[in-house]
């Protein structure tokens, strides 16, 4: 599928949101105002992330197209995992002796994604509106099962696959509707509506964004499949509230929504080395900026073609990038 700047603008935001997120996580208990923006993020950044995945799932279902998604996903999972955990036991992290199908942290999403895919077989086989709806339900039932959690990321496979789903039925002319002004116009009150709400809401639990615990885990055992549904209904209008506002113009660093796999995998050792020793502190607005500074920062070292070139043969199983350095030095 040719590649539109669009979706590649909108790759690179979102991962931005992801390590955001992930940079001001231990803080989220000192602020209130933190805490809140954390959650807010957590609202669309996944689900955001998963719809575009699954836009781009529409060649899947044949043999040699599993085979590849192994090699893709199933591989670097397995290898980031022993990775994580020999990193986590030499900074002295807890948790470190885990099995394999047990995801060290953002691990999951490999897994999930692989699962996803599978999934397809049969929910693609389906009229859209039905499939979509089969997702929803099964996302909503899986919370009542306490023993389906982190093992084998079976919980938030269930519970985000309908985002995967949807992303796969879309066409490119009907996301592009949300680049409508009337939806531009909408997505700020929603996208405001939706900060305030989770400000004064009183101790929302993150585990709803999170989507890895049970609903008995969560406090509601017997309506945690309401509460569900209406986290569900508030991704799905943040997500076109947020991509409402994704530019669909080429930029200079359009290029590096091809590349958000590697900032994915590797932002991990930095996130878990700084909180670990916890290097920093958040006392004001310019410690805060500071933050997303580096968490910019971060989107574009772990995107850049030297950190590509090293760490493209445990990704992609494939070294093009340093074949083809070495090449232009020898014959320069």
């Amino acid at each position: 599928m040719e590649r539109n700047a669009f979706f590649d603008n909108a790759k690179v935001v979102l991962i931005f949101f992801v390590v955001f997120g992930h940079m001001i996580q231990p803080f989220v208990d000192g602020s209130r105002e933190i805490s809140t923006l954390y959650m807010w993020i957590y609202t669309f950044h996944m689900p955001a992330f998963i719809l575009m995945a699954g836009f781009f799932a529409k060649g899947a279902g044949n043999f040699r197209y599993i085979i590849n998604l192994v090699k893709k996903l199933i591989v670097p999972y397995l290898i980031f995992q022993v990775l994580y955990s020999g990193y986590y036991f030499l900074i002295g992290k807890s948790g470190w002796q885990t099995d394999l199908f047990s995801p060290h942290w953002a691990l999951w999403f490999l897994f999930s994604l692989f699962s996803w895919h599978l999934l397809l077989y049969w929910f693609k086989k389906m009229p859209a509106l039905l499939s979509i709806a089969i997702a929803v339900q099964i996302g909503l039932i899986i919370g009542y099962f306490g023993e389906i959690g982190h093992t084998f990321s079976l919980s938030r496979t269930f519970v985000f696959f309908p985002f995967f789903l949807i992303g796969y039925f879309l066409t490119e002319k009907q996301i592009m509707l949300v680049k409508r002004k009337s939806v531009k116009i909408a997505s700020l009150v929603v996208m405001t509506a939706v900060f305030a709400g989770i400000y004064i809401m009183p101790e929302f639990n993150s585990g709803w964004l999170l989507a890895s615990k049970s609903y008995g885990d969560l406090g509601m055992a017997e309506f945690g499949g309401l509460a569900r549904l209406l986290v569900y209904l508030t991704a799905a209008v943040m997500v076109v509230s947020v991509l409402a506002w994704i530019p669909k113009a080429q930029y200079n660093w359009t290029k590096l929504g091809a590349r958000t796999l590697y900032v994915y995998l590797l932002h991990g050792f930095f996130i878990q080395y700084f909180r670990q020793a916890d290097v920093f502190q958040v006392n004001g607005l310019y410690d805060f900026l500071g933050l997303a500074a580096l968490s910019l920062g971060l989107v574009f070292l772990l995107s850049s073609r030297p950190v590509l070139g090293v760490w493209q043969p445990v990704i992609e199983g494939k070294a093009s990038i340093l074949k083809r350095r070495i090449k232009t030095e020898t014959t320069s």
